[in-house]
């Protein structure tokens, strides 16, 4: 009997206009989005590579130690394509250098320089799934039960011997294979795209989270045609049941989220951690430069000049501020001179011996202003964004928006991922100078003796995280639309199985 009934209410519903609306626009806009999607990916990817090879070509210019700062660069997610997330939001090219830990807040943007197609590509997959197919499955179901109640049909039809949940179940089944059929197909056609272009490569994993892309999208469309479905069962007439479907659809998709992304912005800094954060910085730095004052002091070296009269160490020295945060970067961009005059061979051994003693300890101190940083960025930046996070999964589009976010690796997990990888790239940077014995060399500050060899030294690589890691990022949020998809049959047969027909 139940498979007559969703024979029954799928060929009523194959038969609507919204049926072939619905495919028809989705259609549309998902492939037409695509289309865009794709060059504004292959138009970041060619910036990316473009950078990459101006930065590999800058550190090889470099004549001396102190001058080999390295930039690496963050490359595209393609994936972003689904859900952009925060791939574009934040920067992608990173500085490095011993005396700093870098953190994603303070990364630079290097993107795609045309506007109007940025506006375009800020409309991903995902956000077409968020606001059209729900409204689509809303409209599948608002007159589910109420337009059947209001025609009689229902009536007749419970003069079977039929049980009321299979009725549910067989509109609900229907309902959603119908819905399915535009789902599937427009992402079919995404794939091909995808597939057929040459700048894009997906792998088995990436496959996975595409998959996982789907199964939250079906779960989230699930939501919204339950959400419709209470409507009608709740409601008498098709109208009413309309208009409440349309504020509903209104209040969860498009007022509650901006209402929360308007309320809770991320720029928005307590000051007094902030100064709190930045006093306690201040004294890690202040306490590095008395042990710098102190080592000068007690060197062999007369007098407590740390350029040893060298001239091009410390040219601008006097024109330095007196911040100790701003005076590093400063100092260590002086140092790119080449040859040194014979006269200053007398106080090279005592610049070499400063130097010595000097990264060390600015690494120490850098690790140490970096967990201070560190635990202000998760008191202030990280915890808002968590807070954000929280309150838009009071609607099913919050939940969706994560959960592919996490799939895709464009979440602020994903991202940070990146920057892991970066601040454990430094250190190895670090390791490898310190193989060199570059602190102590001569060659940290001069050329004269010949420029620095940098074809030793190490790459930069990044490998996204397991697709084990998105599912486990993924699965809380997913587990909640399915939860709330459960709860909403449930209430929604109570509801039905006390109602008069």
């Amino acid at each position: 009997m139940i498979t007559t009934l969703i024979g029954r209410e799928l060929l009523n519903n194959l038969m609507t206009f919204r049926f072939a609306a619905a495919v028809f626009i989705t259609l549309l806009l998902v492939v037409a989005n695509t289309v865009v999607l794709i060059e504004d990916y292959e138009q970041r990817l060619e910036s990316y590579n473009a950078s990459v090879k101006t930065h590999h070509q800058e550190i090889r210019e470099k004549q001396t130690y102190s001058a080999g700062e390295v930039e690496v660069d963050r490359p595209p997610n393609p994936l972003s394509i689904f859900n952009v997330g925060l791939d574009k939001r934040l920067g992608n090219e990173v500085w490095i250098s011993h005396n700093y830990v870098p953190t994603l807040w303070e990364a630079r943007m290097n993107a795609s320089d045309n506007p109007y197609l940025n506006i375009l590509s800020s409309i991903d997959i995902v956000f077409i799934f968020e606001v059209v197919l729900s409204l689509m499955a809303l409209l599948f179901a608002y007159d589910a039960l109420a337009g059947e109640r209001e025609h009689g049909t229902l009536r007749l039809v419970l003069t079977h011997p039929i049980r009321r949940g299979h009725i549910l179940l067989a509109k609900y089944i229907s309902a959603m294979l119908c819905l399915l059929v535009p789902l599937l197909l427009s992402l079919l056609f995404a794939m091909i795209l995808l597939t057929a272009t040459t700048s894009i490569s997906l792998g088995a994993d990436d496959f996975l989270r595409i998959g996982g892309v789907v199964l939250t999208s079906i779960a989230y469309l699930s939501v919204f045609y339950l959400i419709g479905l209470l409507i009608s069962a709740v409601t008498q007439r098709t109208g009413t049941a309309l208009m409440l479907a349309m504020f509903v659809w209104g209040a969860l998709v498009l007022v509650y989220p901006n209402l929360i992304l308007a309320a809770i912005r991320s720029s928005d800094i307590p000051q007094a951690k902030a100064v709190s954060a930045f006093n306690q910085i201040k004294q890690v730095w202040d306490e590095f430069d008395r042990e710098r004052k102190q080592y000068l002091a007690t060197d062999d070296f007369p007098g407590e000049d740390p350029t040893f009269n060298i001239d091009g160490i410390g040219f601008f020295y006097e024109y330095f501020p007196k911040d100790p945060l701003t005076l590093l970067y400063f100092y260590y961009s002086m140092m790119t001179f080449g040859e040194l005059d014979e006269k200053f061979e007398r106080e090279v051994p005592h610049a070499q011996n400063y130097f010595q003693f000097l990264i060390p300890s600015t690494i120490k101190a850098a690790e140490r202003a970096w967990l201070i940083r560190k635990q202000a960025l998760e008191d202030t930046l990280v915890r808002k964004s968590n807070m954000k996070r929280t309150l838009l999964k009071l609607s099913p589009v919050g939940m969706y928006d994560t959960a592919t976010q996490a799939w895709a690796g464009t979440d602020l997990k994903g991202v940070r991922d990146f920057f892991d990888a970066v601040r454990q790239y430094r250190q190895t940077l670090i390791d490898y100078l310190d193989s060199k014995n570059a602190f102590a060399s001569r060659k940290w500050f001069a050329a004269d003796e010949g420029a620095v060899d940098w074809s030793t030294l190490p790459a930069f690589s990044f490998k996204k995280s397991g697709v084990e890691t998105n599912a486990k990022r993924a699965l809380p949020d997913l587990l909640l639309l399915l939860m709330l998809s459960v709860s909403l049959f449930m209430l929604i047969s109570l509801v039905f199985i006390k109602s008069e027909v």
